[in-house]
């Protein structure tokens, strides 16, 4: 098992493609082309499903069982719901689970039949203090009390029926991403493009030094975990082992790491695999890894989307720090590096159990000790 390097400058690369592309969950295409051609140049097969999520494999010694690394390429977004009577200014409805205090304020982009695409700000209904005054300040924050200002000329819902603009057209959100000299990135939807980024850094180390895995290893990347779906639909038999990377959220109640690797011992869903968790755990230890454990209260991961779809798997979530998660988020370069050598160091692991080849079987090497 060796900690090979990783290409920084490939990471930073990929996530900056990656923030240039909307990618709302529902309109995920661009995205999936982007993360295809990237799987491409290094070499790696790959397969789609039906809608575009992604299922790539890094060849090992043994075919069975096999492990998969899952990430996500959907992103937070709105959709027009309907028209304001009195300007025809668009109504929205949020794609995802975020607050409307972050939508506030967002530049955007509609995305229309026939390739039409319509740029404009989201505002609260009462937007300017020199007309409403201190109400500007108390107005509750809802996707209730939110509208579309839209770049064109328009002063009724026929107008912008005539730009083409329906209700039920996707909104993308612009990322604005800012890379500080020394480290700190911040971006909207840096969940998970940054997880996605690190993923495929880890790859191409793997790949650059001709690594032979001692087990299969899946790359997944899925197309609508911020609706719950997730690793749901792009998983097979042979898989035993599900690692998640997504983002760890930065609070004073949390314990994640700023700018190593958390992992993450149990979300609203449940404990996370014991031995699984404390084998990451015991890699980071190893290797030299900065990470910290913890626990998420109001979180879930592509983990969780592919148990509720009836896998019975070990699952496991590792992250990179994130702060201001579903709103305007920073993360560290140190954090997405950590993350990278973590996945490489995972990928290179044995089974943790040679039982786990079959979905269901005898004790063999299960860890159920006699204590008596």
């Amino acid at each position: 098992m060796k900690d090979l390097d990783i290409d920084v400058t490939y990471l930073r690369r990929i996530l900056e493609g990656l923030l240039d592309i909307p990618s709302p969950t529902g309109m995920t295409d661009l995205a999936v082309g982007y993360v295809c051609r990237e799987l491409e140049e290094l070499k790696i097969p790959f397969e789609l499903t039906r809608r575009g999520a992604i299922r790539a494999d890094l060849k090992g010694k043994r075919e069975t069982p096999d492990r998969a690394i899952v990430t996500h390429v959907d992103t937070l977004g709105a959709i027009i719901k309907g028209f304001h009577a009195a300007n025809g200014w668009p109504r929205i409805s949020a794609v995802g689970s975020w607050s409307a205090r972050f939508a506030e304020g967002a530049r955007c982009t509609v995305f229309s039949d026939n390739n039409i695409r319509t740029t404009g700000t989201i505002l609260p209904l009462k937007a300017s203090g020199h007309t409403y005054g201190d109400d500007i300040d108390t107005q509750p924050s809802s996707w209730e009390n939110l509208e579309l200002r839209l770049d064109a000329r328009i002063s009724n819902e026929k107008d912008v029926r005539e730009l083409g603009i329906h209700v039920g057209d996707l909104i993308a959100i612009e990322t604005q991403p800012f890379f500080a000299p020394n480290g700190f990135i911040c971006s909207r939807h840096l969940d998970n493009k940054a997880g996605v980024a690190a993923k495929l850094a880890a790859a191409k180390a793997i790949v650059d030094n001709q690594m032979l895995l001692p087990m299969d290893c899946h790359l997944l990347f899925t197309i609508s975990e911020e609706v719950g779906v997730g690793a749901s639909h792009v998983l097979h038999g042979d898989v035993a082992e599900l690692l998640s990377v997504d983002n760890g959220t930065i609070a004073s109640v949390q314990y994640t790491c700023d700018y190593g690797v958390t992992i993450a011992m149990q979300d609203s869903t449940g404990p996370f695999d014991y031995h699984l968790t404390r084998s990451l755990i015991s890699l980071c230890k190893r290797f030299g890894i900065e990470h910290s454990r913890d626990v998420f209260n109001h979180y879930r991961s592509d983990s969780a989307a592919a148990l509720e779809a009836g896998n019975d798997i070990r699952t496991a979530l590792v992250c990179f720090g994130l702060d201001a998660s579903h709103g305007f988020e920073r993360t560290h370069i140190d954090s997405l590096h950590a993350l990278s050598r973590l996945l490489v160091l995972y990928m290179q692991s044995p089974a943790l159990f040679e039982r786990d080849e079959k979905p269901i079987g005898p004790v063999g090497d299960f860890p159920a000790a006699d204590e008596s």
